[in-house]
């Protein structure tokens, strides 16, 4: 766990140590219980002490989340997760925080913690549930919803360019970002455990699916026609192949990625770029998420973990520092330090 010192559980813990007493209350079908469920079976993996477990969310869906679990949690207000987060960590820096928002809890009315949480790379890890919708209100359109989405609030379609959380996350400098999506729970699993794993704020972006208000949004993306064409699973240091049998690959013409096909025109597997996640330069990365069906696959897995000083640490340097200059150590010596004088 690095420089962490977060107690380890003596005996091994499971997935059901991690359910709550709780009935779980979501809309039947909600990309919400698989994330659940992979997160509950990742825990125990992280060998985490649940005492030293804080899951903290903001108000949506997502932020159903910390109830579910058998963990320290809090439910916190509309896109503030982040900033009740970092007093967590700060307060604590032995724990493992979690924070989780939705699309709309984090990239409208949070923004503007979200991208400073990113910015201060404080060491917290951040899972934003994407299904590009509002469901908690009733299916009002998101920062995250595609052009031309027609809902309750735009009865004639969006006509808002979407953000992508990838590009505003590296845009904040973050130093960990990872997507993945709600179908493919072994995914999802081993990434919250790299995640945690990372020193820093690491971004989770889950595609998940809402089945009442914005239903298959993803679906040319996790449908299984669709799957091997569209997905492109990176794995640091091995090649960007995907579709069936790994027939297709990326390469960079100039400037730009493009698509290619093993054999065809001389393509070899030499041909195609190596994923590098600790890269510093952020370029590759930021063309990797950007990538969008149908012309790119969605890029998937570990984009970025690069190592940089975390907001925690640089902290406790000032306070240590402080602590040696001061000729005062401590209340009793303030206390001590003086003249004094009696109350009758």
């Amino acid at each position: 766990m690095g420089e962490q010192a977060v107690k380890v559980s003596e005996a091994k813990l499971t997935k059901d140590d991690f359910a709550s007493d709780q009935t779980v209350r979501w809309c039947p079908g909600c990309g919400d219980y698989a994330i659940l469920s992979a997160m509950q079976k990742a825990l125990p993996e992280m060998g985490i002490a649940k005492e030293d477990l804080v899951f903290i969310s903001g108000i949506g869906c997502a932020a159903r989340f910390p109830y579910y679990l058998s963990t320290y949690g809090f439910h916190t207000i509309h896109g503030r997760g982040p900033a009740i987060a970092t007093g967590v960590k700060l307060a604590n820096p032995a724990l493992s925080v979690w924070e989780i928002q939705g699309d709309g809890d984090a990239l409208a009315i949070g923004g503007n913690h979200f991208i400073h949480a990113l910015r201060r790379n404080v060491d917290i890890n951040i899972l934003l549930f994407n299904n590009e919708i509002y469901g908690l209100t009733k299916g009002q359109y998101s920062p995250t919803s595609q052009q031309g989405l027609i809902t309750t609030s735009t009865p004639l379609g969006s006509i808002e360019r979407p953000f992508s959380a990838g590009e505003v996350a590296l845009g904040s400098q973050a130093t960990f970002f990872a997507r993945t999506i709600d179908t493919n729970p072994k995914l999802m699993s081993s990434i919250f455990i790299e995640a945690e794993q990372h020193r820093g704020t690491s971004l989770v972006e889950v595609l998940q699916n809402c089945i009442i208000y914005n239903d298959k949004t993803h679906s040319l993306i996790t449908a299984k026609e669709n799957r091997d064409d569209f997905q492109l699973h990176l794995e640091h240091g091995k090649p960007m192949l995907f579709g069936a049998g790994n027939s297709k690959g990326l390469r960079l013409n100039g400037l730009k990625l493009e698509v290619v096909t093993l054999g065809e025109n001389g393509v070899t597997e030499d041909d195609i770029l190596v994923h590098d996640a600790l890269e510093p330069d952020p370029t590759l990365h930021q063309m990797l998420v950007r990538m969008r069906p149908p012309e790119f696959p969605m890029a998937l897995g570990v984009v970025r973990a690069v190592k940089a000083r975390t907001y925690d640490e640089g902290l406790a340097a000032q306070l240590a520092e402080g602590q040696s200059r001061a000729k005062i150590k401590s209340v009793k010596e303030l206390l001590f330090s003086g003249e004094t004088w009696e109350v009758s």
